[in-house]
């Protein structure tokens, strides 16, 4: 059994900022990618942010440069800072990782269950 779990959202102001956190347990062996989504009311669920095991990153276009995606590998946790946050940036957070069970040893991907950030005046 695995789970992750999702902190750090909220309200905030144009152009403020916030820190998201997302722990994982349960019976890891080890975990590969671990990603940022985000869903707006409407609009299909996009990736936002990915850190691999290696610690590469990658980024969407529209949060370049705003946000950082890092990870404590000893706590099995990833965070996304974000920061000049835009309306357009609400939206429920979620993440996602691919972890390899230490009881079977495949790989399952795995959904956190969602924050909800809103960036509004």
């Amino acid at each position: 059994q695995v789970q992750l779990v999702e902190s750090g959202g909220g309200l905030v102001q144009p152009g403020g900022s916030l820190r998201l956190s997302c722990a994982a347990s349960g019976t890891i062996l080890s975990i590969y990618a671990m990603d940022w989504y985000r869903q707006a009311p409407g609009k299909q669920r996009e990736l936002v942010a990915t850190i691999t095991s290696g610690g590469s990153t990658n980024y969407a276009d529209s949060v370049k440069g705003r946000f950082a995606i890092s990870r404590d590998y000893p706590k099995n946790t990833v965070y996304l800072q974000m920061n000049s946050l835009k309306p357009e940036d609400s939206a429920v957070y979620y993440c996602n990782a691919d972890i390899v069970s230490a009881i079977d040893l495949r790989r399952y991907d795995y959904w956190g269950q969602g924050t909800q950030v809103t960036v509004s005046s």
